[in-house]
């Protein structure tokens, strides 16, 4: 039994090994999500999650659960969300403490996903992302897409945050104002991804079919869709050595860093030095409706 506020959760297999490469068990797992809730809830709060489960750790195949299962206690709290391209509803889970947190890691959670908007808005994100990987091992492509991301979002007045996904490459998100539905925003965030590809297409794409990328890095801009999510930050990804998604400084990004730098072996080394940087993210929520604006007269 494991007390976590004022909620009791039974907890069994603490030493259960989650990640065979380095022996962390689901008691550590347990401990990394206590100790970060504080700065991981509020990037979570409110939003329906996606589960990554390994019930038997990484070594065994897991699987993604959006729904949440009926015997999931009365206590936690979820989201009836409308299944996109389907004629039902579905209830997802809401992570907005850490007795919540604890009970996911319980069920054999290691990665969480979120989506893009709140449970009072579904259809309306309060960010727009782009993913960004490799079309191999090259980090520092990765880096240089971003970076021409940030100018030219900065250049219309948004406020792009980086991130590392802890698994192959880069988010740039962007807070916006809830405001424009998905459909608006995803649009959007491909004219964005669009220009870079046409000024640099030797490097970069918007091209989804891979055989077309022709080796350039896809800039992807999907995410921004109804019912789509991306890793919550902070969260483990449920690779060798348990990297966690981190957020970055920009100037960050000039240094010696891959996806998979922070762990949850350093993670709190960093955090005793070094403000979380996206606190506050969403008091920088910019206008949709005047970027595209002056996208348009700035950019051509």
């Amino acid at each position: 039994m494991v007390q976590v506020g004022d909620r009791t959760i039974e907890m069994e297999n603490l030493d259960k090994v989650i990640f065979p490469d380095i022996g962390v068990t689901q008691g550590d797992l347990l401990t990394y999500y206590h100790r970060i809730s504080g700065v991981m809830l509020p990037h979570m709060k409110d939003r329906p999650l996606t589960l990554q489960r390994f019930p038997d750790g990484i070594g065994e195949e897991g699987f993604y659960q959006k729904n949440m299962p009926d015997y999931f206690p009365g206590w936690i709290t979820a989201a009836r969300v409308e299944v996109a391209g389907q004629d039902r509803t579905q209830r997802q889970v809401i992570c907005n403490d850490t007795a919540t947190l604890a009970y996911l890691v319980d069920q054999g959670v290691v990665t969480v996903h979120i989506w893009q908007s709140r449970s009072d808005k579904l259809h309306y994100p309060d960010r727009m992302i782009f993913d960004i990987d490799p079309p191999d091992d090259d980090f520092s492509l990765v880096c240089r897409a971003a970076r021409r991301l940030r100018e030219l979002l900065e250049r219309i007045e948004l406020n792009p945050y980086v991130m590392t996904t802890g698994s192959r490459g880069l988010h740039v998100a962007v807070p916006l104002e809830r405001s424009q539905r998905f459909d608006i925003v995803r649009a959007f965030a491909k004219k964005v991804a669009g220009r870079i590809a046409k000024r640099q297409p030797d490097l970069f794409t918007v091209e989804m079919r891979k055989e077309k990328r022709e080796g350039r890095l896809f800039l992807d801009y999907l995410r921004n869709s109804y019912g789509q999510n991306s890793v919550a930050p902070y969260a483990v990804r449920a690779l060798p050595g348990a990297p966690v998604a981190t957020p970055l400084d920009w100037q960050e990004l000039d240094r010696d860093i891959t996806s998979r730098t922070y762990t949850v072996k350093n993670i709190f080394r960093r955090m005793g030095q070094k403000k979380d940087p996206w606190k506050n993210i969403h008091e920088h929520a910019g206008s949709l409706e005047k970027a595209k604006n002056r996208f348009d007269e700035n950019t051509a």
